[in-house]
C-alpha cells in the first residue's frame, strides 16, 4: 500500500503535539511495511520564501498553487492508494482535496481541531468557549474579534476559507475523529456517520509500569485555555501538604502565575518545559495526572502518556478527555460528557462518586469551575491505586500503536482505488 501523508508543520518555536504525532505516525506506518510518501510543508519555510512567493501567501490558504502543482507531480509519478491529509494551513490549502480527487485517489483526513468551522481551531476565545461562528455561511464573529493571528485581515481570510471549502471538506472519502467529541463536531457539521471512523492517537509502549508515584502531574502549555490557573485556584482551597505534591510542567504565558504558585506554598513544584526522559520521571514519580483543560480540548497526548504509565487521570469534562478516560456517553455533545453524580458499576458495585464527580475506566471528570476540581482532587488522590491497572489495560487496548496502526491501515483499505499493478 502506497500512502501520501500530507502536512503543513507547525513553526517549531511553538511546540506542537500535531507535528509529533504526525512523525511517529509516520514511523509507525513505515514500520508497519506501507509505504509513505511524505508531502511536507512547513511554517518555518515562510521568512526565507521569496518576494513572489510570500505575494501569494494571503491566497495560500484557499488555493495554493505551488502545492497544487507540486502534489499533481507526486501523484502522477506515483500512484498512490489514498491521500492523507493533516493539517493543510497555510502552505498547502484544503484545494489538496481537489488536487486528489482529480487524480483518482481518495483522500482520509484526521480531525485534529474544530478548525471546519472556528477560524482559531479552538472554540475558545477571551477565556470561555465560544462558538460563535457554528452555523454562520461566514464567519463574522471571527474577523470582528480578531480570532486568528489576532489580526482582522488574516480571521477575514481563514473565515472566507472556511466559507469557500465547506463543500471541498464535505467531499472527504474519510474523517478520522481523534475521539468521539470530534465525531459529533463532524456530525453537526454534516458528515454522515459511514464517513466517520474514531480512531486516537497513539504513543510509544513506556514498558511496564513502575510503582505508583505519590501527588499529581499537571503538564501541558501554560496557557489559560489549559486551565493551570483553574488548577492553581483548586489547590489552594486545601491546606499545603494535604494533597502531596502538585508538580507543573510546560511553559507559556502563564508561567509567572506558575512560579509565584511554587514559592508561595511548598507542596507546588514547577518543573519547567521537559524532555522525553524528564516527562517519563515526572509521570513516574506522581499518581495522578491532571487534564484541566477550559476548552473542547482534542486529545491531551499527557493523557496517553499517562495511561501508557499505569497512572489515572483526573480531567474535566469537556472535549475529548471524557472518551480518553473512558466516561464518554456515545453521540453526546461535544463537551457534554459525565460531570453528575455517577457510580462505578464494575463486576457488579463499585465506590459511589461524591455528586459533580464522573468515574470512568481509567480516571475522573469534572465540571471546569474550581470548587468542582477541588472536591475531586482527593478523591482522585484516594482512588489512584485502584486504577492503575486499568489505565494500563486501557492504553493497551486502545493506543498502543500496534492497535492503532492497524486500525489506519484498515481505514485506508477501505477506501483505497485499484491496487496499483504489480
Amino acid at each position: 500500500m502506497r500512502i501520501v501523508v500530507a502536512h503543513n508543520r507547525y513553526r517549531e518555536a511553538q511546540p506542537s503535539g500535531e507535528n509529533t504525532i504526525v512523525d511517529a505516525e509516520i514511523a509507525q506506518l513505515t514500520a508497519a511495511g506501507v509505504e509513505v510518501l511524505p508531502f511536507i510543508r512547513s511554517s518555518d519555510e515562510i521568512p526565507s520564501m521569496s518576494k513572489a512567493a510570500k505575494a501569494l501567501l494571503p491566497i495560500s490558504p484557499i488555493w495554493a498553487p505551488r502545492a497544487q502543482q507540486d502534489l499533481s507531480r507526486l501523484l502522477t509519478e506515483h500512484r498512490p492508494d489514498v491521500l492523507h491529509l493533516h493539517n493543510p494551513y497555510p502552505l498547502i490549502s484544503p484545494w489538496v482535496v481537489r488536487t486528489a480527487h482529480r487524480h483518482g485517489v481518495p483522500v482520509v483526513q484526521t480531525v485534529h481541531n474544530y478548525r471546519q468551522v472556528c477560524s482559531s481551531g479552538i472554540y475558545f476565545r477571551d477565556g470561555v468557549i465560544c462558538q460563535d461562528c457554528k452555523g454562520r455561511a461566514l464567519g463574522v464573529p471571527a474577523i470582528k474579534h480578531r480570532c486568528y493571528r489576532d489580526s482582522a485581515a488574516q480571521s477575514a481570510l481563514m473565515a472566507t476559507t472556511l466559507a469557500v471549502h465547506r463543500g471541498t471538506w464535505r467531499s472527504v472519502d474519510r474523517f478520522i475523529a481523534l475521539t468521539t467529541a470530534i465525531a459529533d463536531h463532524l456530525r453537526d457539521y454534516g458528515i454522515p456517520d459511514d464517513r466517520i471512523v474514531v480512531k486516537p492517537n497513539a504513543v510509544p509502549d513506556p514498558g511496564r509500569p513502575a510503582p505508583l508515584g505519590d501527588g499529581f502531574l499537571y503538564m501541558a502549555r501554560l496557557s489559560p485555555e489549559k486551565g493551570v490557573d483553574l488548577l492553581l485556584d483548586a489547590w489552594r482551597r486545601h491546606p499545603a501538604g494535604t494533597l502531596g505534591t502538585l508538580r507543573i510542567a510546560g511553559d507559556g504565558e502563564l508561567r509567572p502565575l506558575v512560579e509565584a504558585a511554587a514559592a508561595e506554598r511548598p507542596d507546588v513544584v514547577y518543573l519547567g518545559q521537559l524532555d522525553r526522559a524528564g516527562v517519563r520521571a515526572a509521570v513516574e514519580a506522581s499518581a495522578v495526572v491532571i487534564a484541566a483543560s477550559m476548552w473542547h480540548d482534542v486529545l491531551p497526548t499527557v493523557i496517553i502518556e499517562a495511561l501508557a504509565s499505569g497512572r489515572p487521570v483526573l480531567g474535566t469534562a469537556l472535549g475529548g478527555i471524557p472518551y480518553l478516560v473512558g466516561a464518554d456517553a456515545p453521540h453526546e455533545p461535544a463537551g457534554t460528557g459525565p460531570a453528575e453524580t455517577a457510580s462505578a458499576v464494575a463486576g457488579g458495585g463499585g465506590p459511589v462518586m461524591p455528586a459533580g464527580i464522573g468515574l470512568g475506566e481509567a480516571g475522573w471528570v469534572v465540571a471546569p469551575e474550581p470548587a468542582a476540581l477541588a472536591a475531586a482532587l482527593p478523591v482522585a488522590r484516594a482512588g489512584a491505586a485502584g486504577l492503575t491497572l486499568a489505565a494500563r489495560a486501557r492504553y493497551e487496548r486502545t493506543f498502543h500503536p500496534d492497535v492503532v496502526t492497524k486500525q489506519l491501515i484498515d481505514i485506508y483499505a477501505g477506501v483505497a482505488r485499484t491496487p496499483n499493478p504489480a
